[in-house]
């Protein structure tokens, strides 16, 4: 494991107007964004932007991933006026752009679609202009509960496949990989589609070449790729951390099996720059 941290991937917390701002209105409203749960450190430029990433259903999952720092256990009952709240912190931060993202509910008969669905519809109806990306579990897979999610017809389906094939079983033992694929690629049928993957965990440029070969056979219009940071000592050790130019390499390695959008950095998350993936998907891809 490496010893430390590259000075690369050290970033302070911006504090602007914008973050005060928002951590206000999720405090009156009773919300919680990934941003802010997880000290994210793009989002000072992220808010800038107008785009801010919602985390619904509450703050526990179902799942206990291993590289993930997100609490795990027995959630608590949905909160029905969630969505209406999410929309109306949407509305008063003027957002041009909501990425809505949730915990797993294994625990839901629909995974928690109707509840995503629900959120869709509310911010459509008070900011009709926002463009909306949902980042979904795999809802075991159930396609019935898919479909929920994408007749409220979300600007863009993302759904992280996180990893590589053969590590699934220890970054993401309770996750399918080929389940995940099978979610993007049912989604395309309907709207742009979206993944992200983290690197660090011991995976090497020939495995990154096969899941790249994947993610063009499902037709996936958007990756993301980003250095994995342990977030603590219980949590899988960093194999490697990757340079900017490493990184600059596995983008032109993506785009050259044929991923159209790719967006690759160090510090990357799911939902960086993803009003400016958006905008391109809609030049670039028919």
């Amino acid at each position: 494991m490496p010893k430390h941290l590259p000075d690369y991937l050290k970033r302070g917390i911006i504090d602007t107007d914008k973050t005060k701002k928002v951590r206000r209105i999720l405090k009156e409203k009773c919300l919680n964004t990934v941003c802010e749960e997880a000290r994210c450190p793009n989002k000072a430029e992220c808010y800038s932007k107008d785009t801010a990433t919602f985390m619904i259903m509450g703050d526990t999952c179902t799942r206990n991933c291993r590289f993930c720092n997100i609490n795990t256990g027995k959630p608590k009952p949905l909160d029905p006026d969630e969505p209406l709240h999410v929309a109306q912190a949407v509305k008063e931060l003027g957002l041009n752009y909501a990425v809505i993202t949730s915990v797993t509910r294994d625990d839901l008969d629909d995974g928690g679609a109707k509840h995503f669905a629900k959120t869709i519809t509310e911010i459509k109806k008070l900011s009709p202009k926002t463009k909306i990306e949902v980042l979904i579990p795999d809802f075991k897979g159930y396609l019935k509960a898919l479909d929920i999610v994408l007749e409220a017809k979300p600007d863009v389906l993302n759904h992280n496949v996180e990893t590589i094939s053969k590590l699934y079983k220890s970054v993401r033992p309770q996750a399918i990989y080929e389940r995940s694929l099978k979610v993007l690629e049912y989604a395309k049928e309907k709207t742009f589609t979206k993944t992200g993957i983290m690197v660090g965990l011991g995976e090497t440029n020939e495995d990154l070449i096969e899941l790249f070969k994947d993610l063009r056979e499902i037709n996936l219009d958007i990756l993301t790729i980003g250095q994995y940071i342990r977030p603590s000592k219980n949590h899988l050790e960093v194999a490697k951390y990757y340079t900017p130019e490493e990184f600059e390499e596995l983008k032109i390695l993506a785009q050259k099996e044929g991923i159209k959008i790719v967006i690759s950095s160090p510090l990357v998350r799911s939902s960086f720059k993803a009003f400016e993936a958006y905008k391109t998907a809609e030049n670039v891809i028919i």
